[in-house]
C-alpha cells in the first residue's frame, strides 16, 4: 500500500473519529449509487473532509470487487490483451518477493514500497504500462508519462507480447529497484 495512503488511513480516527473500518461499516448501511453522492454524504452529514471522505469510499468499493473480477472487469471487450498483462505480470513478479499486485477498478498498481509500475488495458487493442524512473529521459518509445500524471514518470504503449522485450524488462527493473 503507498505509504501516504496508509499515513491517511492510520490518522483517519483523530481527524475524522472513526476508523476506516467504522466508515466502512456506516457506508454499508446506505446504498448509494453515485461515488460523489456517498463522498457528498460524509462530507456534509459527518463534515468529513473531501480527501477523507474520497479515500473512505473509493477505498470501500474496492473492498466489495475481490482483484481478480477487477482485473477480469478491465478487460473485458479487450480479452485480447490479456496475453500482454500476463507477462508484465510474470516478469515483475520474477523481481522478488516484495513485489505486490494491486488490481483498481481501472488498472493494476506494481508495487515494492513504492509504486513502480501500473498496468492499464487503455483501448482494446492498447495497454499503456507507466512506470516510475525518476530523471530518466524520454524516448520515441519511453514517452511521457502522459495520463498517469505524477503517478508514473513514463508510458510504454503496449500492443502485442513480442513488444515486451530485454529493453523493456530492463525499465521495468529499474523501475523496480528504485522503489526501494
Amino acid at each position: 500500500m503507498d505509504k501516504a495512503l496508509q499515513t491517511m488511513i492510520d490518522n483517519m480516527p483523530d481527524k475524522t473519529g472513526k476508523s476506516l473500518d467504522d466508515w466502512k461499516s456506516l457506508l454499508k448501511q446506505k446504498s448509494f449509487t453515485k461515488h460523489s453522492e456517498a463522498v457528498n454524504f460524509l462530507k456534509k452529514e459527518h463534515q468529513v473532509t473531501h480527501g477523507f471522505a474520497n479515500t473512505i469510499v473509493t477505498l470501500s468499493k474496492e473492498e466489495n470487487t475481490p482483484p481478480a473480477d477487477l482485473v477480469k472487469n478491465q478487460y473485458k471487450g479487450k480479452e485480447d490483451l490479456m496475453p500482454i498483462y500476463k507477462k508484465l505480470l510474470s516478469i515483475v513478479e520474477s523481481f522478488g518477493e516484495d513485489v505486490t499486485i494491486s488490481p483498481k477498478k481501472a488498472s493494476v498498481s506494481v508495487i515494492r514500497k513504492k509504486q513502480f509500475a501500473l498496468i492499464q488495458p487503455s483501448t482494446k487493442t492498447r495497454i499503456d504500462l507507466g512506470l516510475k524512473i525518476k530523471d530518466k529521459p524520454t524516448t520515441d518509445r519511453l514517452e511521457n508519462s502522459g495520463p498517469f500524471g505524477s503517478m508514473c514518470t513514463h508510458r510504454v504503449k503496449l500492443s502485442e507480447v513480442s513488444q515486451i522485450d530485454g529493453e523493456l524488462r530492463d525499465w521495468l527493473k529499474e523501475a523496480y529497484l528504485k522503489a526501494e
